[in-house]
C-alpha cells in the first residue's frame, strides 16, 4: 500500500500546475467489442447462396455493370430504425460507390422516423399504417412492403431532402390510383413537375412509375393533384454503378405481418426495384410469444422465402437474419447481472427454425445472436461504459447499431472476398 501511495503522490506532485485549473481531457474513443463466436463460419451459413449478390458486386467493381446493386431489407423495428442498415449502406457504398438512398415508405411509419441520408417532411399528408397481428379470414386493406398507405390528396406534399452524395438522379413511386387521370406531380426544382398517372391496365390496381432526371436533385417533392393517389413507397437513386441499401420495417412486426401484405403489390414493388439481395429480418417479436407454434412458424417462413423467390429477379439472393439476443424482465435467477432478466425461451426456437429452413432451402443465414455475443449479450452490451443496448435489452443504441451493422457488413464483405478468391483460383486452374 505504501508503494502505491507513493506513486499516486508522485503523480500529483509531477502534474503541471495548470491541471488544477481544469485542463481539458482529450477524447479517447471506447474500444469496440469483438464480434462473438458464431455457429456459422465467419457469421454466415450458406454463403454460396449469395452468389447472385456477389456477381452483381463483382460486375460493379470490374466496370461491366451500369446499374446500382440494390439490397432490400424487410423487417421489424431493428429495420425500421435504419440504424443497422444505415451502417451497412455506408460501408458498401464506400467500397462500391453510392447508388443513392433507395426505396422509402411513402410517409413516416412511426413517430420519430429519421432514416439516414434523407429528411422527410410532410404537409397535409395523411398516413395509414399497416395493422399488426392481422386476424385470419378478415378482409383487410391492401398494404405493400412500405407498410403504409399515404393519401396524396390535392394540396398535400411530401418532401425528401437528400444529403450530399445521395442526391436523386432517378425518382419513382408505387401505389394505387384514386380515379382516372393524373393524381400526383413530382417536383425536383429546376425541371418542370412530372405528372404521374398510376392507372395501369387495371384502373383499380397498383402500379409503379419512375423518371430519370437531367441532373441530380437534392430536394424532391411529391404533390397530390386531381383526384390524388395512394402511395406505398417512394424511391430515389443515382443512375449508374454503386450500391443501394433500402430498409422497410414496422415496429412490432412479425413474419405473419409480412405475410398479410397484398401479394400483388408486394410482387410489383419488389419486381420493380429488381434487388440483387432480399433480407428478411424478423424473429424478435415472435420470440416473445410463448404460444408460438414452431411447426406453424416453420411453414410460414418457408412460404415467405418462396414468395421472395417469386417476387425478386431469378438471380436475386435471399438472406435471413437470425433473431438477435433479447431479454425479458421479471424472471428468477436470470442470466443478467441483476438476475432479473433472461432470454424468452421461444427466441431460441425461432433461431433454430430460421437456421434449419435457411439450410434446407438454400438461402443464406446470418448468426446475429452469435455475432453480438450469444445468450445475455444484450445485458452485457447494455452495461458497457458506452451502452450498445438500450435499457429494454431489446433495441440497440445508436452506437450499438453502428457496431453490429459494421459486423454484418464485414461478414458479407469477407464472404464476398472469399468468393472472389475461389473464383480466381478456379479460373487459374481452368
Amino acid at each position: 500500500m505504501r508503494g502505491i501511495g507513493a506513486v499516486l503522490a508522485w503523480g500529483l506532485l509531477a502534474a503541471p500546475a495548470f491541471a488544477a485549473a481544469g485542463q481539458a481531457t482529450p477524447y479517447v474513443p471506447m474500444p469496440t467489442p469483438a464480434a462473438g463466436f458464431s455457429v456459422c463460419s465467419g457469421g454466415l451459413c450458406q454463403p454460396e447462396a449469395l452468389t447472385g449478390l456477389f456477381e452483381a458486386l463483382a460486375a460493379t467493381e470490374d466496370g461491366t455493370r451500369g446499374e446500382p446493386v440494390r439490397i432490400l431489407q424487410l423487417g421489424d423495428s431493428h429495420t425500421a430504425g435504419d440504424r443497422i442498415t444505415g451502417k451497412l449502406r455506408t460501408v458498401l457504398q464506400q467500397r462500391f460507390g453510392s447508388g443513392g438512398r433507395g426505396v422509402l415508405p411513402a410517409g413516416a411509419p412511426h413517430d420519430g422516423y429519421a432514416p439516414y441520408q434523407v429528411q422527410m417532411e410532410a404537409r397535409g399528408w395523411t398516413v395509414e399504417r399497416a395493422p399488426l397481428r392481422p386476424v385470419a379470414g378478415e378482409e383487410t386493406t391492401a398494404f405493400g412492403p412500405g407498410a403504409v398507405r399515404a393519401r396524396a390528396v390535392p394540396g398535400a406534399e411530401l418532401t425528401l431532402r437528400l444529403e450530399p452524395g445521395a442526391e436523386a438522379g432517378r425518382v419513382g413511386v408505387c401505389g394505387w390510383p384514386r380515379g382516372p387521370g393524373e393524381g400526383l406531380s413530382i417536383d425536383v426544382g429546376d425541371e418542370a413537375p412530372w405528372p404521374v398517372d398510376l392507372n395501369g391496365s387495371d384502373d383499380n390496381g397498383p402500379s409503379c412509375q419512375r423518371m430519370d432526371l437531367f441532373r441530380p436533385a437534392p430536394v424532391v417533392t411529391f404533390r397530390g393533384t386531381g383526384r390524388g393517389v395512394i402511395l406505398d413507397t417512394v424511391w430515389t437513386e443515382r443512375p449508374g454503378p454503386g450500391v443501394v441499401v433500402s430498409s422497410l420495417g414496422l415496429t412490432g412486426a412479425t413474419l405473419a405481418d409480412l405475410a398479410s401484405r397484398d401479394e400483388t403489390t408486394m410482387g410489383m414493388v419488389i419486381g420493380f426495384l429488381a434487388p440483387s439481395l432480399v433480407v428478411l429480418a424478423y424473429g424478435t417479436n415472435e420470440g416473445f410469444d410463448p404460444a408460438l407454434d414452431p411447426a406453424a412458424y416453420e411453414r410460414l417462413l418457408r412460404a415467405e422465402v418462396e414468395k421472395m423467390r417469386r417476387f425478386a429477379p431469378w438471380q436475386a439472393s435471399i438472406l435471413i437474419l437470425g433473431a438477435p439476443d433479447a431479454l425479458r424482465n421479471g424472471v428468477v435467477d436470470g442470466c443478467s447481472a441483476d438476475g432479473l432478466r433472461a432470454p424468452p425461451p421461444t427466441l431460441a426456437m425461432v433461431r433454430d427454425v430460421q437456421r434449419r429452413v435457411a439450410a434446407d432451402m438454400g438461402v443464406a443465414f446470418w448468426d446475429w445472436h452469435g455475432r453480438m455475443g450469444g445468450d445475455c449479450s444484450a445485458d452485457r452490451l447494455a452495461l458497457m461504459a458506452e451502452p450498445y443496448m438500450r435499457g429494454d435489452r431489446v433495441h440497440f443504441t445508436g452506437a450499438g447499431a453502428d457496431w453490429i451493422g459494421g459486423v454484418l457488413a464485414d461478414d458479407l464483405l469477407a464472404a464476398y472476398d472469399a468468393w472472389k478468391d475461389s473464383r480466381s483460383v478456379t479460373g487459374s486452374a481452368d
